[in-house]
């Protein structure tokens, strides 16, 4: 049944209309902020060490490649089963399955030593870390109201930077001093202490002891929504909405699962940037890309006040500048200078990053709250499937051209293909009334 916001919750009594409105949806987004830090710092952990696998165990980039699609793969398989499980149990419980499923798999890569090995534990992080999105888009459904979305969706997608900072700077450290067994130990680990202070601290919006009335009225200063049963998978397939937002996943999350997985390899083939070295350029990409995502979800709010667009045209503004600024990134090709590629790479990465956050929150907009759970993970599915895809090719690429320029070329025009259908899919992100 919807709920009815009207009924008095703790702190009503001393709301009124001058009072600040609180903050704890904040803390809610600090959380998920976590979550995906921990999340990106443990799948990039082979990335940064693959140079140091190639010499250990004689890992390939055909191999690489064929270890990576076991992530990929089974992170499309698990996309579809996280969101019906999110949709079914909750945020509450079902982070903490998901969480304790990718930390468990983390720990267990220190056990492998064949590439075999590897494409198992792999396989098994991809099945936990697949959750992440699907719990985390459903959570910002429950405790934000549409005009806030984008921006919280931009800051706790900006957890995958410093997730992806952290692992640079963490992962040679470790491995140099107690070799590459105990990098995925070390980063494995520090789940269990987010587990905890989720499960003390996260509630839904109106089971929440300290939040205020006044904020729960702001949550849910849209008309309130039903929160029915979720919706099969069969009537969402069937929906236009669904297809593009998937189709905007499928074209462009192989492009981050290609910066995340190679560009370590890409500097170490090009500029000679051996393990004790390769931390500064990534940490400056991710840096770039942490800015994109903020500054991604904050930019339809100028774009609405500046040009008068609509919440949704504004988005998709959005999404258009975004989809520009990742073109230039073809010119690494052409560039002999480390420091040109760094500006280059951190460009797109931050692009993505915002492009990320807006084509999130489309679900969003066009769905309710009890589908988006659902529909964002058959987006992550079809994602994490061209990135299976990319992967392997990518890998096949390298070693028999040694050559990126395809590749950065594929990067470079993937976020005009995605908007152009996107809008001949859903014109205006046109909202799905009923599920019924």
């Amino acid at each position: 049944m919807a709920l009815d916001i009207s009924l008095e919750q703790p702190g009503d009594d001393q709301a009124s209309p001058g009072s600040r409105i609180g903050k704890v949806r904040w803390t809610i987004c600090a959380m998920l902020f976590a979550a995906t830090s921990i999340n990106y710092m443990d799948r990039q952990v082979i990335s940064i060490l693959k140079p140091t696998l190639e010499h250990s165990i004689g890992m390939t980039e055909i191999g690489y490649g064929y270890v990576v699609s076991a992530f990929q793969f089974a992170y499309a398989l698990g996309l579809l089963a996280a969101g019906r499980f999110v949709d079914k149990v909750g945020t509450r419980i079902g982070y903490i399955v998901i969480m304790a499923i990718w930390s468990l798999s983390a720990m267990g890569h220190a056990l492998a030593n064949t590439v075999l090995e590897f494409g198992i534990a792999r396989f098994c992080l991809g099945i936990g870390e697949s959750g992440n999105f699907p719990a985390a888009i459903k959570t910002v459904a429950e405790w934000f109201p549409q005009s806030e979305r984008s921006l919280a969706t931009g800051i706790f997608n900006s957890g995958t930077n410093l997730g992806a900072i952290l692992a640079p700077i963490i992962v040679p450290w470790v491995t140099i001093r107690y070799g590459w067994h105990a990098a995925f130990l070390v980063t494995g680990a520090f789940s269990a202490l987010w587990i905890i202070l989720w499960y003390s601290k996260y509630r839904k919006p109106a089971d929440h002891p300290t939040l205020t009335g006044a904020e729960l009225r702001h949550i849910y200063q849209e008309a309130a929504e039903q929160m029915g049963p979720s919706t099969p998978w069969i009537k969402l397939l069937g929906l236009r909405q669904t297809w593009a937002f998937t189709f905007g996943k499928f074209l462009t999350d192989p492009v981050w699962w290609f910066y995340l997985f190679w560009l370590p390899s890409f500097f170490s083939d090009h500029f000679h940037l051996d393990l004790s070295h390769l931390g500064l350029p990534l940490v400056i990409v991710y840096n770039a890309s942490a800015v994109g995502s903020i500054g991604g979800g904050w930019l339809p709010s100028p774009f609405r006040r500046i040009f008068g667009l609509s919440a949704v045209h504004a988005r998709l503004a959005a999404m258009l500048f975004c989809a520009c600024c990742v073109v230039p990134v073809f010119l690494i090709n052409y560039v002999s200078s480390e420091w040109a590629a760094i500006a280059l790479l951190s460009l797109a990465a931050a692009a993505h990053q915002g492009w990320s956050a807006n084509l999130f929150t489309t679900t969003s907009d066009m769905f309710p709250r009890s589908a988006v759970g659902s529909v964002t993970g058959i987006g992550g599915m079809a994602g994490s499937v061209g990135g299976v895809l990319f992967a392997t090719y990518t890998g096949r690429i390298l070693e028999w051209t040694h050559s990126y320029s395809t590749l950065f070329a594929i990067a470079a025009s993937a976020y005009l293909v995605a908007l152009a259908v996107i809008l001949i899919l859903a014109p205006g992100l046109r909202r799905v009334e009923s599920l019924a």
